[in-house]
C-alpha cells in the first residue's frame, strides 16, 4: 500500500525510463508510508518484460561502446551489466588502464590510437582527469550511457537464462537485479554478448572454445606447450597511499609469504603505490570461469603477502609511511570462452597484416601470451611479439557461426588462443563494440541477421557507416556520396610547406640513442637536408635513410643509404645530399642518426600534425628491447622499434630541406582519411597566417543541417586511462577555438575551448548558402592549426 497525503506546491515527475528514477522539483511530504503482505505459500519477484531492438550483455568498454554507437544509430538498446558500476577491467573494481594498438607508445604502430566512441571516452577522461584517477573514469563511461535516450542501463543486472525461438534463434533472456529484487524479460530480435566470458553465446548454445590449439590447426608457430599452459590467468590489483606518518601492517593468517613461494620476483616499486603489479596472475590451470572465487582468493593471499612483505620484510624502507588503501574485490580476467564466428582470427593475420575484405575494426596489441602458473612460474611474465603495424580485424569473427542472430564483441570474438593474444586488449574489444553496434544497427533497419550483411551486399554500406562514425579502417577510405563537402570547391587561407624547422636554443637531442625524423614525402626524389650536429670531440656520425618495406607502416626496417660523417668538436653543419635516390610510393622517410654518444642534433620547438622523431629505444612494459630478435621459428618478424617520446620530450630535429614538405593540402579535408597514415592526410595552415580560415564554396545554394569536423588529438598518444598521469589535459595540435559563418558572414556556431577529435554540429535550423567558412585560432605559436576532416549534410 502506498499512502501519499501531501499539500505539493509542484507537479511531481517520476521518469521510470532506462532504470533511472530522476524526480524533479523534489518538493514531497510523505505523512505515511506502509506496507502489508498476508502470508502465503510463495512468492515470486517481480518481473518487467523490456522489448527492444538489441540486447547487449555486458557492460565493459566493449558493451558501452557497442551500446552507444548503436544508440546513435538510432536503435533501441538494453545494455546489461552485472556489475554496480561500467567498465569491466576498466573500472574502478578492477583498475587497468585502457590499451590497444598503441601498446603505451612501444611499439612502431604511429597515429594507432583507436578512433569513435572508445576515442571519445580517452579523450573526454584525459581533459576531466589526467591524474588517471578510476573513480572519475567511471563517471564519464556512466555520463555518456545515460546521455543516449535509446539506451535502457540495467546495472548490477544478472542474465542466467535464454528462450529461443529455434535451436538457432534467441527470443529473449532472463536476468535478475539483486539490488531490486526484479527478474527482466528481456525481447529484441539481436543480441550480443560482450560478457567476456560468453555469458548468453554459452546459454544459448554458441559453439565456443576454450585453452589454446595445437600448432597443426592453423599452422601457428607461436602456439603454447602444455607446459607453457594453455590459458591467461586473472590479476588483481592494490593501491597504497603514504599518509605521512609511520604505519604498522599485520598481515592476515591466509596471506601467503611470497619470498617463499613466488620462485620469481618481478619488479617492487613502492613509487608506483602497488598499482602496476600486473603480474600479480594466477589461474591459468584452472577453469576461468567456473573457478573464478577460487582464483580471486589465491590472488588475495598473494596480494596481502606482497604487501607483508613490502611492509615487513626490511627491504624496503621507503614503504614506512605507506598504508593499503585498496585491494580489488574482484579480479580482472584475461580469458575463458573464445567464440566461433565464419571465420577465426589467427597468428598469421596479425603478424603478416593479412588483409580482409571485410574489415570492420583493426588490432595493434603484441601477440602478448602469459604462463599459466602466473606469479607461480619461474618464466617471464609475458611473452610479447610485435607485428610491423596494424592489421585487420574481420566483421565474421564478430557473429556466432551457430547462433543466428548472436553478435560477438570483446574478447571473445572468434580468434585462436594466439591471435586472442593480439584481440583481447580493451581498446581493441572496444573498437570491435563500436563495429558490431553499427552492423546491428543496420541489420536491424534492413532486417536481417549479423551474416545477412555480407549476403545481402551491405558490407559496403557497413564500412562507410563505421568511417563515417569515426572508425578508422586502415586499407579503406570513406566514400560518402550525401557528404556536400565532396563537390565543394576548397580554399583555404594558407597551406603549410616546410621549408626549415628552426632551431631551438639550447634544445639538443644527445645522440645517447638513436634518433630518427620522420617526414612525410611524395613518389619521388627524396630532397637534400641541411642539420646541425654538435660534437663534444673529433668522431664520426653515421646516418642512415631508411622506409618502410610497406608504405602505411611505421617500421623503418630497409636501409635506403647510409653515410660516414667526420665530426669537429663544436657545431657542424651536415648537408645529407642523397644523390637522386627516389622512392615510388607516398610515405614516410626516416632519417636515422645513429648512437654516438658525443654528438648532439639541434632540436625545435615546432610540432606539426604528421610530422615526428622516434628514438631506437626500449620499453620493457610491453617487451620493447630495441629490437624484437626471436631465438626461434615462431613465425614472428626481426626487426628494430623505432618509438616516441612522451611529451614534453619528444621534439623534433631542426632541419632545412631543399624541396618543401608540401603535403598539407586542404583537399585532405575530403580524401576520406581522418589521422595521419602514409601521408598526414590533414589541411594544415601556415605558421604566419594570423587568421587561418577554410572555405567551401558551391555554385548553387545547398541545405546543411549538421556539420562534422574532425581535429588532432594525437592518435600517437595512448591516453593510458588509469594509473598513470598525463602533464596535459588537452592535445598540443587540437583546434580549441573556432567559428563557421555562412555566405552572408552571419556566424552559424562557434566553439570555444574544445578538446575533442570529432565536433559534430546539429545546427538549430537548416539552412541555405553556397558558402561555408571556417575560421579557427592555432592551438599555439609553435603549432598550427590542423584539419583532418569536413563533411556536411
Amino acid at each position: 500500500m502506498w499512502q501519499f497525503h501531501s499539500n505539493i506546491s509542484r507537479r511531481i515527475y517520476y521518469i521510470f525510463e532506462n532504470e533511472r528514477y530522476f524526480i524533479k522539483n523534489e518538493l514531497i511530504r510523505i505523512e505515511n508510508f506502509m506496507i502489508k503482505d498476508n502470508p502465503t505459500y510463495s512468492r515470486n519477484f517481480r518481473n518487467q518484460h523490456i522489448k527492444s531492438d538489441l540486447v547487449i550483455v555486458g557492460g565493459g568498454l566493449s558493451g558501452v561502446c557497442c551500446a552507444i554507437t548503436a544508440a546513435r544509430q538510432g536503435i533501441k538498446v538494453v545494455l546489461v551489466q552485472d556489475r554496480p558500476v561500467l567498465g569491466g577491467n576498466a573500472s574502478s573494481e578492477v583498475r587497468l588502464w585502457v590499451l590497444g594498438a598503441t601498446s603505451h607508445m612501444g611499439n612502431n604502430n604511429r597515429w594507432a590510437r583507436e578512433g569513435g566512441v572508445i576515442d571519445e571516452l580517452l579523450v573526454e577522461n584525459m581533459y576531466r582527469n589526467p591524474e588517471g584517477n578510476p573513480l572519475i573514469f567511471d563517471t564519464i563511461m556512466l555520463e555518456k550511457v545515460i546521455e543516449e535516450k535509446n539506451i535502457t542501463l540495467l546495472l548490477n543486472t544478472a542474465v542466467y537464462e535464454v528462450a529461443k525461438v529455434n535451436a538457432d534463434i534467441i527470443e529473449s533472456a532472463t536476468a535478475f537485479c539483486s539490488q531490486n529484487q526484479t527478474t527482466y524479460t528481456l525481447e529484441a530480435p539481436l543480441f550480443c554478448d560482450a560478457s567476456g566470458d560468453g555469458v548468453i553465446g554459452f546459454l544459448s548454445g554458441a559453439a565456443f572454445r576454450m585453452g589454446a590449439e595445437k600448432q597443426e590447426e592453423f599452422g601457428e608457430k607461436f602456439a603454447p606447450t602444455e607446459e607453457y599452459g594453455e590459458l591467461l590467468g586473472h590479476s588483481l590489483y592494490f593501491y597504497s597511499k603514504d599518509i605521512g606518518k609511520p604505519v604498522k601492517f599485520i598481515a592476515p593468517s591466509y596471506a601467503i609469504d611470497v619470498a617463499e613461494q613466488i620462485p620469481r620476483f618481478r619488479s617492487f616499486n613502492t613509487q608506483d603505490y602497488g598499482c602496476r603489479l600486473w603480474w600479480l596472475e594466477y589461474g591459468g590451470r584452472l577453469d576461468t570461469v567456473h573457478d573464478t572465487e577460487l582464483i580471486k582468493w589465491e590472488l588475495w593471499r598473494v596480494a596481502y603477502g606482497v604487501w607483508d612483505y613490502i611492509k615487513n620484510s626490511g627491504n624496503f624502507p621507503e614503504s614506512e609511511n605507506l598504508t593499503l588503501e585498496w585491494v580489488g574485490t574482484i579480479p580482472g580476467k584475461r580469458e575463458s570462452r573464445r567464440f566461433e564466428g565464419d571465420y577465426m582470427l589467427i597468428q598469421q593475420d596479425v603478424v603478416e597484416q593479412r588483409t580482409h575484405f571485410d574489415a570492420v575494426a583493426f588490432g595493434g596489441w603484441s601477440i602478448d601470451l602469459h604462463p599459466a602458473d602466473g606469479v607461480f612460474s619461474d618464466k617471464p611474465g609475458c611473452n610479447q611479439w610485435h607485428s610491423k603495424g596494424i592489421y585487420d580485424i574481420p566483421y565474421r569473427t564478430m557473429y556466432s557461426r551457430n547462433i543466428k542472430n548472436l553478435f560477438l564483441t570483446g574478447r571473445i570474438i572468434s580468434a585462436s588462443h594466439v591471435a586472442f593474444g593480439s584481440s583481447r586488449v580493451m581498446a581493441t574489444s572496444a573498437y570491435c563494440g563500436q563495429a558490431v553496434g553499427v552492423a546491428a544497427a543496420l541489420a536491424h533497419r534492413e532486417g536481417v541477421l549479423p551474416s545477412g550483411l555480407l549476403e545481402k551486399n551491405l558490407l559496403e554500406k557497413l564500412q562507410t557507416q563505421l568511417i563515417q562514425s569515426g572508425q578508422f579502417l586502415p586499407n579503406i577510405v570513406l566514400k560518402d556520396n550525401a557528404d556536400l563537402v565532396q563537390t565543394a570547391q576548397i580554399n583555404a587561407s594558407s597551406e603549410l610547406r616546410i621549408y626549415e624547422f628552426e632551431e631551438s636554443d639550447d634544445l639538443l637531442q644527445p645522440l645517447s640513442i638513436s634518433v630518427a625524423q620522420m617526414i612525410p614525402l611524395n613518389d619521388g626524389r627524396v630532397p637534400t637536408l641541411i642539420v646541425h650536429a654538435y660534437g663534444e670531440t673529433e668522431t664520426t656520425l653515421e646516418i642512415e635513410l631508411r622506409i618502410s618495406d610497406k608504405a602505411t607502416n611505421q617500421t623503418p626496417n630497409v636501409i635506403l643509404a647510409k653515410k660516414s660523417i667526420e665530426i669537429r668538436k663544436g657545431r657542424n653543419c651536415l648537408n645529407l645530399d642523397w644523390e637522386g635516390l627516389s622512392i615510388d610510393t607516398p610515405q614516410y622517410i626516416y632519417v636515422c642518426f645513429m648512437k654516438n654518444e658525443r654528438i648532439s642534433i639541434s632540436r625545435t620547438e615546432k610540432r606539426v600534425t604528421g610530422i615526428l622523431s622516434v628514438f631506437n629505444t626500449v620499453n620493457k612494459a610491453v617487451s620493447n628491447y630495441g629490437k624484437q630478435e626471436p631465438t626461434e621459428d615462431i613465425g614472428v618478424d626481426t626487426f628494430e622499434f623505432w618509438t616516441p617520446k612522451r611529451r614534453p620530450e619528444g621534439h623534433n630535429l631542426s632541419f632545412k630541406i631543399d624541396s618543401p614538405i608540401a603535403l598539407f593540402s586542404a583537399e585532405n579535408i575530403k580524401n576520406g582519411i581522418a589521422r595521419p597514415t602514409s601521408r598526414p592526410n590533414a589541411w594544415v595552415a601556415d605558421f604566419e597566417d594570423k587568421a587561418p580560415v577554410l572555405t567551401l564554396n558551391w555554385a548553387n545554394e545547398q541545405s546543411i543541417s549538421r556539420i562534422e569536423i574532425s581535429f588532432d588529438t594525437d592518435f600517437d598518444h595512448p591516453m593510458e586511462s588509469v594509473l598513470m598521469t598525463h602533464p596535459e589535459n588537452v592535445m598540443p595540435f587540437c583546434v580549441r577555438n573556432y567559428h563557421i559563418l555562412d555566405d552572408k558572414n552571419q556566424t552559424i556556431f562557434e566553439k570555444k575551448g574544445n578538446y575533442q577529435t570529432r565536433n559534430i554540429i546539429n545546427l538549430e535550423k537548416t539552412i541555405s548558402t553556397k558558402r561555408i567558412t571556417i575560421a579557427l585560432e592555432h592551438p599555439t605559436v609553435n603549432t598550427p592549426a590542423s584539419v583532418f576532416e569536413v563533411r556536411c549534410y
